[in-house]
C-alpha cells in the first residue's frame, strides 16, 4: 500500500497532494527527489516500483524478506538499500514486537518499505519538511530521519524491558522460585533486541563516511544513541544469565529440602513398619497354627496375659536388638584410660630403684 508520494526540490514538498508513480519519473527530471512511503506492499505493487524507479531484482526480493539483522547492500552503484528493524515493547503480552524498514537510496529517490510492528513514518516526514534546511541535503537527510526515529523508539522499550528483568530478579533474590519459562522468554527478546541494535551500529557508521557534511554530525549523534542502548541490552543480558543460575541454584535448594523430607518421613515410616512386621508376623502364626491358644483366652486376664504380654515381650527383644546393633562409645572406659594414663606416664617416667647393700650378718 502506498502511505504517501511526494516531491522535494530545495527542501521544500512541491505538491502537496500525492504524486502518483506514474509522474514520479517526469518529476525527477525537474530536479530534487521523491519520497514514495509503502506498507506491507505485495509482489504486483513491489514489482511496479521496481520498473518505475529501475530496481534490481534481488533488491527488490530483499525488501520483502523479514531479516533477523540490520544491513546495507549495495546493488547497483547509486542505489544502496538499508534495513533496518523497528522494536516496540507490547504492554498486555508483556513482550517486544519487532518490524522492519528497507530503505533504498538514490540521488534522485529514496523508497521506504515497512513490514510488520514498524515505527509510523508520517510523523517523521512531517518533522523532515519543517527542517527544509535538512531536506535540502538529499535523499540521505530522509535516510538519517527514519534511522533517528527508529533509534529514538528503541529507548522506551529498553526501559520496559529493564523494568521486567528487575521484576524477575527481585523475586528470584528473595529467595522465591521464579518462573524458568518467563526467564528464558525475557532472555529471548534480549537476545532478539540486541541482534536488532548491535549490527545497526556498523550501517550508521557506513552511513555517516558516505553522507554528506551537514548531516555527519547528526548521524553522529544518532550513532551515540545506539551505542548507549546497545551497552543497556547488552547488560540486560549479562543480567538475565545471572539471574537464570540464580533462579536454577534456588530450585536445586528448593529440590534437596523436598528429599530431606521425604527421607524423613521414609526413616519414620521404616522404623514403623520395622515395629509392627514382627507383631504382625507372630500374631498371625500363633493365631492361625494354634488353636488351643484362642480356645483358652477367655477371660481379661487371660487377653492381658497372652495379648499384652505377647506384644511386650517382641518389642523388648525389638528395642534390645535395635540398641546393639546401633554403635556406642564406652565412655566409661575412656575415661578410666585417660585418667591411668597420666600415673602410668609418671610411673615409666620414674628412674628405677637402686639395690640395697646387704647389711653385716
Amino acid at each position: 500500500m502506498i502511505v504517501d508520494c511526494a516531491h522535494y526540490k530545495d527542501g521544500h514538498r512541491t505538491v502537496e497532494r500525492k504524486v502518483p508513480l506514474e509522474e514520479t519519473a517526469a518529476r525527477r527530471a525537474e530536479g530534487g527527489f521523491v519520497w514514495l512511503g509503502l506498507f506491507e506492499p505485495g509482489e504486483k505493487e513491489l514489482a511496479q516500483v521496481r520498473e518505475t524507479f529501475g530496481l534490481h531484482e534481488l533488491a527488490v526480493e530483499d525488501a520483502l524478506t523479514l531479516h533477523r539483522h540490520p544491513k546495507i547492500v549495495s546493488y547497483d552503484p547509486d542505489v544502496w538499500l538499508v534495513i533496518m528493524r523497528t522494536a516496540r515493547y507490547d504492554d498486555d503480552a508483556e513482550e517486544v514486537d519487532f518490524g522492519e524498514i528497507s530503505v533504498f537510496v538514490a540521488p534522485t529517490f529514496v523508497i521506504t518499505v515497512r513490514q510488520g510492528v514498524a515505527t509510523d513514518l508520517m510523523g517523521v516526514r512531517q518533522r523532515l519538511e519543517e527542517r527544509p534546511q535538512l531536506l535540502a541535503a538529499g535523499t540521505m537527510s530522509v535516510l538519517w530521519a527514519v534511522l533517528d526515529a527508529v533509534v529514538d523508539a528503541y529507548s522506551p522499550v529498553v526501559l520496559e524491558v529493564e523494568r521486567d528483568v528487575d521484576d524477575i530478579e527481585a523475586t528470584v533474590f528473595s529467595g522465591t522460585i521464579a518462573p524458568t519459562e518467563r526467564i528464558y522468554s525475557l532472555r529471548g527478546e534480549a537476545t532478539g533486541f540486541y541482534r536488532a541494535v548491535h549490527p545497526l551500529l556498523a550501517v550508521i557508521s557506513m552511513v555517516e563516511r558516505t553522507a554528506p557534511k551537514k548531516l555527519r554530525p547528526y548521524l553522529r549523534d544518532v550513532h551515540d544513541h545506539l551505542i548507549r542502548v546497545d551497552e543497556g541490552i547488552a547488560d540486560q543480558r549479562e543480567l538475565l544469565r545471572q539471574v537464570l543460575e540464580a533462579n536454577m541454584a534456588v530450585i536445586s535448594v528448593e529440590q534437596t529440602r523436598v528429599n530431606v523430607q521425604q527421607n524423613r518421613t521414609m526413616q519414620q515410616l521404616t522404623i514403623l513398619a520395622t515395629i509392627f512386621l514382627p507383631l504382625t508376623f507372630i500374631t498371625g502364626f500363633f493365631g492361625q497354627n494354634f488353636k488351643w491358644m484362642t480356645d483358652h483366652i477367655e477371660s481379661l486376664l487371660d487377653f492381658l496375659i497372652f495379648g499384652v504380654c505377647g506384644l511386650v515381650v517382641p518389642l523388648t527383644l525389638l528395642i534390645t536388638w535395635m540398641r546393639l546393633r546401633m554403635p556406642r562409645v564406652d565412655t566409661r572406659t575412656a575415661l578410666v584410660g585417660a585418667a591411668g594414663a597420666g600415673p602410668a606416664r609418671s610411673a615409666s617416667a620414674a628412674p628405677p630403684a637402686l639395690p640395697l647393700a646387704p647389711g653385716p650378718r
